[in-house]
């Protein structure tokens, strides 16, 4: 009779157990959830088709997206021209010219660096570019991390300006290409960012000293764009500062990149600050800490995370907004590439060098944007651990 009773049963059943009794066939149920999920690529195609007027809107963008791609595919991949000594490699009827880039790309990488020591501008980006990443991983903060800057920016200024360790002399005004980008906007947004807390700390402030001052900074540099700043620094820099103390073209440069940067990041720094709970400042007045204490341990380093993609989004800003110091005579990445384009043999190859330079800036664009989001999320859940 026992097995009698369990022969209706889907699998093997313990004769110890009643028919009744769910959760007896482990393999059959896991076999079922298998089924029941879809493939990724099952659900994301249901998902492009869930309605008529998905699958219609979804099939016109795949359509044009075609109808664009192919013909750049065939102009900068399988018509372009690769290698070439002059414009005259490149006939009208074909695609990209890539040999004019070829030939000009020490030109728009280093500037007027001299050739044989470009490979100093090289190593000196690649340090500048290894600290900041250095600076935005929480790991690495500490005293380490300063003495590190400290050494770095020693090894830097040695490697562009030479003179030492038989090292060639560079003078700065040859400086130019991405290794000046990546200085502008690396010292032009650090510096920035180091000055923005004091001022939006002022903004803050109960005392109407400070906070009408850097209303009237800020407000004032919100005002006029980036260009205005650059062009009033290296006019009115001279005619201020005493002679023999007047800064060179990039010292100008990051004079106006960071009065205007840290204005805005002051703001930025400032709706932080506002969108923290008061229980913070009172909590941390009820422990009978200073002012500078809570700011710097406790309210600060909350504010910074809240603004983190903000700060991200300045910092771009920061890195496309370098291209105008040609106003005070600077070439930076896209000043190179519109000199390159001066050479009589490479007349009228404009989509190419702009494409490029462009394609430069998502690169470096793309990977700060990346970045950024890492740090948050690691911010983010770090903080969520805590709670």
């Amino acid at each position: 009779m026992r097995g009698t009773d369990h022969d209706h049963l889907p699998c093997a059943q313990p004769g110890h157990l009643g028919p009744a009794e769910p959760g007896q066939c482990p393999r059959a149920a896991g076999a079922t959830l298998m089924h029941a999920r879809a493939h990724p690529v099952v659900e994301g195609v249901r998902s492009l088709v869930s309605s008529p007027l998905a699958a219609i809107m979804n099939l016109a963008a795949l359509a044009a997206f075609v109808a664009i791609l192919k013909p750049l595919i065939e102009w900068g991949l399988i018509d372009a021209v690769w290698t070439g000594d002059s414009g005259a490699d490149c006939p009208p009827g074909s695609g990209a010219c890539w040999a004019f880039i070829h030939d000009k790309l020490r030109l728009i990488f280093f500037g007027r660096f001299p050739g044989p020591e470009q490979w100093r501008a090289g190593v000196a980006t690649a340090l500048m570019v290894a600290l900041v990443m250095a600076s935005l991983t929480p790991p690495f903060w500490g005293r380490r991390l300063v003495m590190g800057w400290a050494a770095g920016l020693v090894v830097y200024f040695v490697l562009m300006a030479g003179g030492i360790l038989a090292l060639t002399p560079v003078p700065s005004t040859d400086w130019g290409g991405l290794p000046l980008t990546v200085l502008l906007t690396v010292f032009g947004s650090g510096v920035g960012l180091v000055l923005s807390v004091p001022v939006a700390l002022a903004r803050v402030s109960r005392l109407p000293v400070f906070r009408i001052a850097a209303t009237i900074y800020v407000e004032a540099v919100r005002g006029v764009p980036l260009i205005s700043v650059l062009f009033m620094a290296s006019v009115l820099l001279p005619v201020v500062l005493p002679e023999g103390l007047t800064p060179g073209g990039i010292g100008r440069a990051l004079a106006g990149i960071v009065v205007f940067f840290a204005a805005y990041m002051a703001e930025v720094l400032r709706g932080g600050l506002q969108s923290l709970d008061k229980g913070q400042y009172e909590a941390a007045a009820a422990l009978g800490m200073r002012y500078w204490p809570v700011m710097l341990k406790v309210v600060l380093p909350q504010a910074f995370v809240i603004v983190l993609p903000a700060i991200v989004n300045m910092l771009i800003s920061a890195l496309k907004g370098t291209s105008l110091v040609v106003i005070v005579s600077m070439m930076d990445l896209l000043g190179t590439t519109r000199a390159a384009l001066a050479d009589p043999d490479w007349i009228g190859f404009y989509v190419e060098a702009y494409v490029f330079a462009g394609l430069i800036y998502a690169i470096m664009c793309g990977g700060v944007s990346w970045y950024g989001r890492r740090i948050e999320k690691r911010f983010v859940s770090a903080r969520e651990h805590k709670n």
